[in-house]
Parts: structure tokens; sequence; C-alpha cells
């Protein structure tokens, strides 16, 4: 299922805005294509990311996968459960499994660059 409320990237990375803050997961196609998750690189806080740049990388059994900002701002804050627990990523994708939250600079504009929920699972059928 792919929740109707959250704004998703090509590249299979999520976003849900709240009040200004935009926090980040990847898709459950991407936990599915990854495999079991085991390790999460993260930026560190107050990094400032620019829209569609790598941000960190997420660690499978199956290989590594570069994570790319759908949303431009500075790094407020990551999940530090995902630590010692990154399979809650497998687990939970877009809940518990986010990855990190991001104070944005333009989050109107850019949330108009990407894919509602149903423009996303179109995109999907087209893989």
């Amino acid at each position: 299922m792919i929740p109707k409320d959250l704004y998703y990237t090509e590249d299979h990375e999520w976003v849900k805005v709240e009040e200004g803050i935009a926090i980040i997961g990847i898709t459950d196609y991407a936990v599915k294509e990854l495999g079991e998750i085991v390790f999460i690189e993260y930026p560190t806080i107050n990094t400032e990311i620019g829209q569609g740049d790598e941000f960190g990388a997420v660690e499978s059994v199956k290989t590594v996968s570069s994570l790319y900002a759908p949303i431009a701002g500075k790094v407020i804050e990551i999940n530090k459960e995902l630590e010692n627990s990154p399979e809650m990523v497998n687990d939970s994708p877009y809940g518990d499994g986010w990855l990190v939250k991001v104070k944005a600079e333009d989050i109107t504009k850019e949330i108009g660059e990407l894919m509602s929920a149903r423009e996303y699972t179109v995109y999907l059928n087209t893989l």
C-alpha cells in the first residue's frame, strides 16, 4: 500500500510534511528491492542538502544504495533508533523506519515537483 499523504521521487524516497518539516524515508518498493537492510549512512545534523543531492546510503545484504534528497534544507534530526535496529526500515518504511527530518527551504515549490501517491503508483507500473 502506498500512503496517500506522502510525496514520492523516482529514486523511491518519500516525504511527509509536518509544519514546515520534511520527514524523509524510503518506500516499500525500495525496501523490497534492497532486501534486508543492515546499515544506514546519515548526514550529520545541521548539514545543508539540496534537492536531488546524495545525502546518505542504505546498505542491505544485497547492495548499497544512495539516498537522494527530495527536499532541500537543513538536516535537523536523524532516526537514531535505526542505528541499532536498521531492520525497522524493512518492518515499517512509512512509519518507525523514517530516516531524517529536514527544515525545508521552499517546501511548497519542491513538493510540487514530486509525485503524488497516484502518480507514484503509475510510475511503479512502468518499471
